[in-house]
């Protein structure tokens, strides 16, 4: 079906069109067909070595490029965040700290000193490790829903599992995880497209209350050390990469970048692939009649709803694409909810298919930046959709859902349901 060219024309995240967080797949159909290498906010035709500094890339092949080149396409954000969270005015804020010290916004050395370590402790054997952890706490979470009755699945069910899973990873205590989620979503909230006061306030006040926690928490955790192979926090306080370790910012600010990975994604990972299964009955038959098929339905929901749906770079030297030609310091967005449904890539692409064979979607990014924790997020996935739809294999929808607002990462805030 081709798709509208006016949809792509003048395209900007920081303006949306009416109905894009709903369904933003016909403007990056758009976008893929017509404005493949789009400058925000202008007239595809009007791209140029000198005007545009600010570039969206909707296909698959030019986002797998972009990953596979770390050294044209960088993924250090000083200079962009410098400007977004106004450094220059205010001096280095709370969540211009974070974001310029965590792993994922760094290029190496820095990123393959931290990534290293935090690997270490996310080995096959110690992820396969997790999983009677798992079963048991979304046991815990089904029974406590089907003695109640009524569940919302987000809050009930998609939300409380990575919360505690990361939990146990950095021996958080129990009793004192209960703002982890909170400070994850509004840290994560400063990165749309679009940062309001309200948003900006609310990000710095979480990195500066989960900082002064950090610091408590590691000062127990050097005095009581845990099992560097499975405490990923006694891990990045002992760990050494060439004789070095972590400074002490590194270390607190990566605390918070593991809880940040591993919490909203996989929150939407779970959310998503029950809506989506709410809504194709047919794949939900299947996956009861075929439970080993779940491996691959994880997937096909990572692609079909990815659940960050945008990533960044900034090219650090000159390069061409597309046939366009563009300067050092161009800021690059690389649209990943588009480039997961390119025709060029998957077979039908807009067809929600959980046997689909090959599946090499990009939800977990490519590259020396593929997501770390991407084992952990499939099997808390594979382990919650699967023993939820064994449970309750009737469960239905019941009341409107509540998307979140953000562009960056696509999910519900709100999705009550009548277990069956």
């Amino acid at each position: 079906m081709m798709s509208d060219p006016a949809l792509a024309e003048g395209f900007d995240l920081r303006r949306l069109p009416e109905g894009f967080i709903e369904n933003p797949y016909p403007v990056y159909a758009a976008l893929r067909e017509h404005a493949p290498v789009h400058a925000m906010g202008r007239n595809p035709s009007d791209l140029g070595p000198s005007g545009e500094s600010q570039i969206l890339l909707s296909r698959y092949a030019d986002l797998e490029r972009v990953y596979k080149d770390a050294a044209t396409f960088s993924s250090d954000k000083t200079v962009e965040f410098g400007a977004k969270f106004r450094v220059a005015e205010e001096g280095a804020c709370p969540l211009y700290r974070h974001h310029t010290t965590s792993l994922v916004f760094n290029d190496p050395p820095r990123h393959t000193r931290v990534r290293r370590i935090i690997a270490g402790a996310l080995t096959p054997r110690a992820v396969a490790a997790m999983e009677a952890g798992i079963v048991a706490l979304v046991d815990g979470l089904l029974a406590a829903a089907e003695a109640r009755g009524t569940i919302d699945l987000i809050e009930d069910f998609a939300a409380a599992i990575p919360v505690e899973v990361i939990g146990n990873l950095l021996g958080v205590p129990k009793p004192e995880r209960g703002p982890l989620r909170d400070w994850s979503l509004a840290i994560l909230g400063a990165l749309e497209p679009v940062l309001s006061p309200e948003v900006e306030a609310a990000g710095n006040r979480a990195v500066t209350e989960f900082l002064a926690y950090l610091d408590r928490l590691v000062a127990d955790r050097r005095r009581h050390p845990g099992d560097p192979d499975k405490d990923i926090l006694t891990r990045l306080i002992q760990g050494e990469v060439g004789g070095e370790r972590l400074s002490p910012e590194e270390l607190l600010q990566n605390c918070i970048f593991i809880l940040n990975a591993g919490h909203e994604t996989t929150t939407n990972l779970i959310g998503n692939g029950l809506h989506l299964l709410d809504q194709h009955r047919d794949a939900r038959a299947r996956l009861l009649a075929e439970p080993d098929l779940m491996r691959k339905g994880v997937e096909e929901i990572l692609r079909f709803e990815s659940s960050n749906q945008l990533g960044n770079r900034v090219a650090s030297t000159a390069f061409s694409i597309d046939g366009h030609d563009f300067p050092a310091g161009t800021q690059i967005t690389l649209c990943i909810g588009a480039a997961n449904r390119d025709p060029a890539q998957f077979a039908d692409p807009d067809t929600f298919d959980v046997a689909r064979d090959p599946n090499r979607h990009l939800a977990f990014a490519s590259g020396i930046h593929q997501c770390v924790g991407m084992a952990v997020a499939r099997l808390e996935g594979r382990i919650a959709l699967g023993r939820f739809l064994v449970r309750f294999p009737d469960y239905r929808l019941d009341g409107a859902p509540v998307r979140s607002q953000r562009v960056r990462f696509r999910g519900f805030l709100r999705l009550p349901a009548r277990l069956g």
